[in-house]
């Protein structure tokens, strides 16, 4: 069996996907806008978001998105919530240059070769998705260890915070693999995968008319 990594990201219209959840998720920087996704919430995003949830074999997180994750999760147990049980149920893996104490339900610390690891969960599991997970993204997404980047645009522009590319980041092509989809408060789906390096050329007379 090959499995996935999909990265799972909700950001801004300007790339920033700091905090999207809570006021306190992620004040670093002194990020003033925590909790910007919840106005866009609705029914149609909603059944979109939890069918993503329900593909997830395996989570994969960096530090401080387990920590808040473990911190929150556990506590919604039994209230018959899809979400909470599914990333109460299944096996956790998290990346960490320290050595923190993982005591939510079946988490593993990562090895220090990513691409070791990577390429374990992708035998293990059918979907590994990490959710969130900003810094531990960049070194997945700089590195093309991954296999399917699901984003959440939300029309909205921060002009601060982590953001998804920032400068400095890999040059890289994706492609789009559905159609996007919308919901009622202009909030986007776009599934990509990656495609290659970056190409150039010349645009001709009959390109700019198009």
């Amino acid at each position: 069996m090959t499995g996935r990594i999909v990265i799972d990201i909700f950001m801004t219209l300007d790339g920033v996907a700091q905090a999207p959840g809570a006021p306190d998720e992620d004040p670093s920087g002194g990020f003033p806008y925590g909790g910007w996704q919840a106005p866009f919430a609705d029914r149609a995003s909603g059944e979109q978001i939890i069918e993503g949830i329900t593909r997830i074999d395996a989570l994969l997180l960096g530090r401080r998105t387990y920590d808040i994750f473990a911190a929150y999760w556990p506590r919604h147990a039994g209230q018959a919530s899809v979400i909470a049980d599914v990333l109460n149920g299944v096996p956790k893996y998290v990346a960490s240059r320290g050595t923190p104490t993982l005591d939510w339900a079946e988490s593993t610390l990562l090895g220090p070769d990513l691409a070791s690891e990577i390429a374990a969960l992708r035998a293990r599991y059918a979907e590994t998705h990490v959710i969130g997970s900003i810094d531990f993204a960049h070194s997945l997404l700089d590195a093309g260890l991954f296999d399917e980047l699901n984003l959440w645009v939300y029309p909205l522009v921060l002009g601060r915070g982590k953001k998804v590319f920032p400068e400095g980041a890999v040059p890289a092509t994706l492609r789009l693999v559905e159609p996007p989809f919308g919901s009622g408060t202009g909030a986007v789906r776009l599934r990509y995968a990656p495609a290659g390096p970056v190409a150039t050329g010349v645009m001709g007379p009959e390109d700019r008319e198009v």
